[in-house]
């Protein structure tokens, strides 16, 4: 009895890899060509998860039948399914810094941040008190247009006018100047 029971594991698993092989050879190309639009053209992880998927159709062989649905639509679910896995997956995870390379990340030279701030005083210097008003009750306090309006008395056109020609003067006073800092 137990070299019956032997033989019979032996006849399903030969039908079980002709089942899968015949799966490989109908549905490979197609599966890795969906792949490679699903990974934007990635070939090594296009095959990655074709290999996956045909991995899980050899786990559920048993359910993988014409009568229960189209076998390649279930192939392609499962390609997309394990390709968007992989997209959360690298999304969930935090950013990889090469270390050899942190090294070479050169950081931004103090002394640009002074000529900077001494540019940008320069040109609030030469502005009008009222378009400056507006410029840095804006940029620098955070206010919009509406609020500075009823603070400083003016209707909400007036401010917006002031920031206008405020910003067209201190372009034009900037131009030939490089700011260094970000």
């Amino acid at each position: 009895m137990g070299e019956q029971t032997q033989s019979r594991r032996q006849g399903s698993a030969l039908e079980s890899d002709s089942r899968l092989r015949e799966l490989m050879d109908t549905y490979q190309q197609p599966l890795l060509r969906y792949a490679q639009r699903l990974t934007d053209g990635d070939t090594g992880r296009a095959e990655d998860v074709v290999q996956e998927a045909f991995l899980r159709a050899w786990r559920h062989l048993d359910q993988l039948t014409a009568d229960r649905g189209s076998v390649l639509g279930w192939l392609r679910r499962v390609v997309h399914n394990l390709v968007m896995d992989g997209y959360r997956m690298k999304k969930a995870r935090p950013t990889e810094v090469d270390i050899e390379n942190a090294a070479e990340v050169s950081t931004a030279d103090p002394m640009a941040g002074v000529v900077d701030s001494l540019l940008v005083e320069q040109v609030l210097r030469g502005l009008w008190p009222e378009h400056r008003a507006a410029l840095v009750e804006t940029y620098l306090n955070g206010r919009t247009a509406a609020e500075i309006s009823a603070s400083l008395g003016v209707p909400v056109g007036t401010v917006k006018s002031r920031l206008h020609y405020a910003l067209r003067a201190a372009r034009k006073a900037t131009t030939g100047h490089v700011l260094c800092a970000a």
